[in-house]
């Protein structure tokens, strides 16, 4: 799926229908907008910043698209196809919390060693602060990356080992939406 054509094959179609949470008209123009934005039908590192900087102007995404991108390109090839923005995007889009779940598990686990460190978390909500720049006023307790990832902490870090597992993490994703709302690329793109 890495070659541009204008349009999806039956057999292409069918099988992102079966890995997404998409239908083939949803999925023919996610793929006419994929193609609009990266007419190669491939998107690099690069492109991934850019299509963020223009959603996010007043701040720097680049440090937490890069994250987001690591997370998509699952194949760790450097390179996004419309399969795996089309399955990346159905996950981010799905009703189901725990897919979100998921995702946002494998976001803040940047090491991919089955727990989310302090320094993870604080990379990622660092990158998140500095995307979002001046156009989100904070609250006094959390108007630092370090207080927001202090207060997560606290409130999910349960056997305070300095590490939240999987059960731990998502216990308190469901208490605190913020922590996967980050992965709402859905709502940036559409």
């Amino acid at each position: 799926m890495g070659k541009s054509q204008s349009k999806l094959s039956q057999e292409q179609l069918n099988e992102l229908q079966r890995s997404t949470c998409f239908d083939k008209k949803e999925l023919q123009q996610w793929y006419t907008g994929f193609l609009k934005d990266c007419p190669s039908g491939i998107l690099t590192k690069d492109e991934f910043r850019k299509i963020y900087r223009q959603f996010f102007p007043f701040g720097d995404p680049s440090s937490f698209a890069d994250y987001i991108f690591n997370v998509f390109d699952s194949d760790n090839s450097g390179l996004i196809d419309f399969k795996k923005f089309a399955i990346a995007l159905s996950v981010t889009s799905s009703e189901k919390m725990e897919n979100k779940l998921d995702l946002a598990f494998q976001l803040y686990d940047i090491n991919g060693d089955g727990k989310i460190s302090y320094n993870e978390m604080l990379a990622i909500v660092e990158a998140i602060y500095k995307m979002v720049g001046s156009a989100v006023k904070l609250p006094a307790e959390e108007d630092t990356p370090e207080k927001r990832v202090n207060k997560i902490f606290r409130m999910m870090d349960k056997d305070e080992n300095g590490s939240l597992d999987m059960e731990e993490f998502k216990e308190g994703s469901k208490r605190d939406e913020t922590i996967i709302s980050a992965l709402s690329l859905y709502d940036v793109l559409d």
